[in-house]
């Protein structure tokens, strides 16, 4: 095998310099932080902002992955304005967020923080994966600061006859018993539930590194995404609980049923820009139940990217550096702020 002889020395290479974009927190709450990226050096282009809302189960730093593969990098780089929660780590004292603390208060907090300077009070929001869940609901009921949606791989319709949505609707997953014994949902079981997905994603993964790991591009790649696969992070025990029951169980969105801070949230009250991309071959989230939100809208404006892939490489690849990353970026900048508009 071409790769055996750096693969043998995997154990005594340095960390992949992950989530390395220039930033500052410019706001924090409990454990959540707002990053905002540094602009490159001649200034931003565009006077509307970006604000990147990522899982809740995963690390933010998948959108910044490696320099020269990190989408946050690139949006920088053709000058957006581009701000990322970065959710942190809950801990026990975080068992009883509910789903409203994280997707109205503390997501709200955060957009009215990036919308603040921007023209209009707007910025252009994206979530990814179950950030674009909760994005959405969010725009369902809160539209003021939305110059524009975009759900990237995200879950909107739940009964979608995937394996996670069968999962969820099994008598045998016992939420009481998991939020009374861990208070929050372990790494662990989460982590656990996407591998099953792919059982013989693992022996997929060790084939690939032994005919590819004689390249140096593939190899630090490889290691920046394992580094980011295994930092799955605890999700807050009464929001997945809901998340669960209302969402996976009862569809809650399709069937409008679900309620964020008292209010219905009824997809057809978003008429702001809004763009769906999703993956052909996307096992975590089935594209029929990402594209289904532009079924749902109000918005005139609205488009769709189907893409070949999966979940996570067709976001981060050097293919999506040259094909969806551009095509996002074209989409806010079709859509920035008029000429003129002051920022205040």
């Amino acid at each position: 095998m071409k790769g055996l002889k750096n693969v043998s020395t995997l154990w005594a290479r340095k960390p992949p310099p992950v989530g390395s974009t220039p930033c500052d927190v410019v706001y924090r709450e409990n454990k959540l932080s707002l990053l905002r990226y540094r602009p490159r050096a001649e200034g931003v282009k565009y006077k509307t902002p970006v604000l990147l809302v990522p899982s809740l189960i995963n690390r933010h730093y998948v959108l910044d992955l490696l320099p020269g593969k990190s989408f946050i990098e690139y949006m920088v780089s053709v000058g957006h304005d581009v701000y990322c929660i970065e959710w942190g780590i809950p801990t026990d004292e975080d068992r009883f967020l509910t789903f409203d603390d994280v997707c109205d208060r503390y997501l709200g907090r955060a957009l009215r923080t990036v919308s603040r300077e921007a023209p209009n009070d707007k910025a252009h929001v994206l979530g990814y994966c179950l950030g674009g869940t909760l994005t959405s609901i969010h725009a369902a009921v809160r539209p003021e600061h939305f110059a524009s949606l975009t759900a990237l791989a995200a879950p909107i319709g739940f009964d979608d006859n995937g394996l996670l949505s069968k999962w969820a609707r099994t008598g045998e997953f016992d939420l009481g018993a998991i939020t009374s014994a861990f208070g929050n949902a372990p790494a662990w079981l989460l982590q656990g539930s996407f591998q099953l997905l792919r059982p013989t994603l693992s022996l997929h993964k060790a084939v690939s590194l032994l005919d590819k790991g004689d390249r140096e591009e593939f190899l630090e790649g490889f290691l920046a995404l394992e580094t980011w696969g295994s930092d799955n992070i605890p999700f807050p025990g009464a929001c997945f609980r809901q998340y669960i029951e209302e969402l996976y169980r009862k569809d809650g969105l399709l069937n409008e049923s679900f309620s964020m801070s008292g209010h219905p949230v009824k997809l057809s009250s978003i008429t702001c820009p809004t763009l769906a991309v999703t993956f052909e071959h996307d096992n975590i989230v089935p594209h029929k139940s990402a594209s289904v939100l532009l079924e749902r809208v109000s918005s005139t404006d609205k488009e769709h990217i189907h893409l070949i892939g999966g979940h996570v490489g067709s976001v981060v690849s050097s293919h999506a550096k040259k094909t969806l990353w551009p095509r996002i970026s074209k989409f806010w900048a079709d859509r920035d702020a008029p000429a003129g508009t002051n920022v205040h």
